[in-house]
């Protein structure tokens, strides 16, 4: 019983650390002023018939705090890439001079910022609630192995251990908001 016990903390564990993960993931394409490349991620360029990420496609670096490069590896594929951040919405407009992409990155107004600070927490929230989630289903499966014959004593220390993963990830998230929240409000 205690094996069983301890793969389903074990699952569960795992499953906070991929919503930790994929909550970085979310932040770091939010954007707090600064050029990064992770602005980028997600952006598809339709590279002869099939989609491939833009870092597939060129070279992308920062060349300062508010200016992205993006220098395709195939002249013919300035247009696609052009189009591709266009239709990804992200707030940049292109700059096509031809031989490079350069994006440069707008001064964030007030308003602008207090939007993305309620999109970080929106993401927060959402990896919350996945955690909270996971905390659920391992208690559920608990009790059904408290039904199968696990002591009252065994399944009240699973349930402990379950909560203090709750509680240490959510911990982490609110970390991770804060810090965030602040990389966005300095001016």
């Amino acid at each position: 019983m205690q094996e069983q016990v301890s793969k389903l903390i074990g699952a569960t564990e795992e499953g906070m650390k991929k919503a930790l993960t994929h909550l970085e993931s979310e932040l770091g394409k939010i954007r707090a002023g600064k050029a990064t490349p992770q602005i980028l991620d997600g952006i598809s360029v339709d590279y002869y018939g099939s989609p491939m990420p833009v870092n597939q496609v060129g070279n992308i670096t920062v060349l300062d705090a508010r200016t992205i490069n993006i220098q395709p590896w195939e002249k013919n594929m300035l247009q696609p890439i052009e189009r591709a951040i266009i239709a990804a919405n992200i707030g940049i407009n292109p700059q096509n001079d031809g031989v490079n992409i350069r994006l440069f990155l707008p001064p964030l107004t007030e308003e602008r910022r207090r939007e993305l600070v309620k999109r970080t927490q929106g993401e927060g929230e959402n990896s919350k609630i996945v955690i909270r989630g996971a905390r659920r289903d391992v208690i559920e499966g608990i009790k059904k192995l408290q039904k199968e014959g696990l002591s009252e004593d065994g399944a009240k220390d699973a349930e402990t251990i379950a909560q203090q993963l709750t509680d240490k990830y959510i911990a982490i998230v609110d970390k991770h908001l804060a810090a965030k929240e602040k990389e966005i409000m300095a001016i």
